[in-house]
C-alpha cells in the first residue's frame, strides 16, 4: 500500500520500524540522489544531510533515502540495537509519518576497505521540478531475508551457500524487488540503476538469471557491489532506483 507523506511531497511503501520498502515523488517533484565524496559517520551524516537541505531551501521531510555502509555484517541482536539508535534519530527530526518510517534504506558491508564505524555513503531527496515528464523512485535494499521479519529464522537457506540455494536466494530478492517496483507504480522498463551487493561470484547461472529478470534495465547495466549484506548469514542482497539527477559532492560543500 503507498502512503503519502505530503510533508515530503513523496509516497512510500509501507515496510518495518527500520525503513520502508521504497519511495516515489509526487508529480512534479523529483528525488535526486546525493553521494558524498568520502564516507561521513552517520550520526555526522544526517548533520551534514540537514545543512544541504538548508541550503536547498528544503526541510528535513524532504530526505527520503539513506544508504549506509558498515565495518561488517551485524549479528541480528546488533542489527537490531543499531537499528534502535537511528530510528531515534529519525523520531528527533520528526519523520515518522503515524508512526511509520517512510525513509527507504539500504545497509551493507563492503568486504574491501570497510569504514571503521556506520557511515553515510549516499543519500536521496525530493525537490521540486515542474518540468520532468517521467517519476522517480528508490527502491529500498532487501536481501534473502523474508518480508517483515527481523529474525535469524526467516532467512531462506540459511548457512547454505551452493549454487542451488544461491538461485534460491537470487529468485527470492529478485521477486521482492519487482514486488516493490509494481507497488511504487514502475516496471523494468523504468528502473536506471540496478545494484547488487554480494562477496559470492555472479557465475553458475545466478548472473543469467538475474539479468534474464530485470529484462530491460539491463540496458544501463548492472553495478556488482562486492559487498555482504547487514547481516551475518545473509549472502545476496539488490536495490534498485529510477532517477533523473544523481549528484556527487564534496563531504563539507554547503549547497546543493
Amino acid at each position: 500500500m503507498l502512503i503519502h507523506n505530503p510533508a515530503g511531497h513523496y509516497r512510500f511503501l509501507s515496510g518495518i520500524d527500520p525503513y520502508s520498502c521504497g519511495v516515489t515523488a509526487d508529480a512534479g517533484w523529483e528525488i535526486v540522489r546525493v553521494t558524498p565524496e568520502r564516507w561521513l559517520p552517520w550520526r555526522e551524516g544526517f548533520d551534514w544531510i540537514d545543512a544541504q537541505l538548508q541550503q536547498a531551501g528544503l526541510g528535513r521531510p524532504a530526505l527520503c533515502a539513506m544508504e549506509l555502509r558498515s565495518p561488517k555484517p551485524f549479528s541480528m541482536e546488533g542489527f537490531i540495537q543499531f537499528n534502535q539508535g537511528y530510528c531515534s534519530l529519525l523520531k528527533q527530526w520528526d519523520l515518522l509519518l503515524d508512526g511509520r518510517n517512510p525513509i527507504a534504506r539500504t545497509n551493507v558491508a563492503p568486504e574491501v576497505d570497510p569504514p571503521a564505524e556506520v557511515c553515510l555513503h549516499a543519500f536521496s531527496f525530493v525537490r521540486p521540478n515542474p518540468s520532468l515528464q517521467r517519476g522517480t523512485f528508490v527502491v529500498a535494499g532487501a536481501g534473502e531475508l523474508r518480508e517483515g521479519t527481523l529474525v535469524s529464522q526467516g532467512i531462506i537457506r540459511r548457512g547454505d551457500t551452493s549454487t542451488e540455494a544461491m538461485l534460491e536466494k537470487a529468485d527470492y530478492v529478485l521477486d521482492v524487488m519487482e514486488n516493490r517496483l509494481t507497488g511504487l507504480g514502475f516496471g523494468w522498463n523504468d528502473v536506471t540503476a540496478v545494484d547488487v551487493y554480494t562477496v559470492h561470484p555472479l557465475e553458475d547461472g545466478i548472473r543469467e538469471h538475474v539479468v534474464t529478470r530485470v529484462g530491460p534495465a539491463m540496458r544501463r547495466g548492472l553495478c556488482w557491489h562486492l559487498t555482504y549484506p547487514p547481516v551475518i548469514d545473509i549472502e545476496f542482497e539488490m536495490d534498485l532506483r529510477g532517477l533523473a539527477c544523481e549528484l556527487e559532492m564534496p563531504a563539507k560543500q554547503k549547497s546543493l
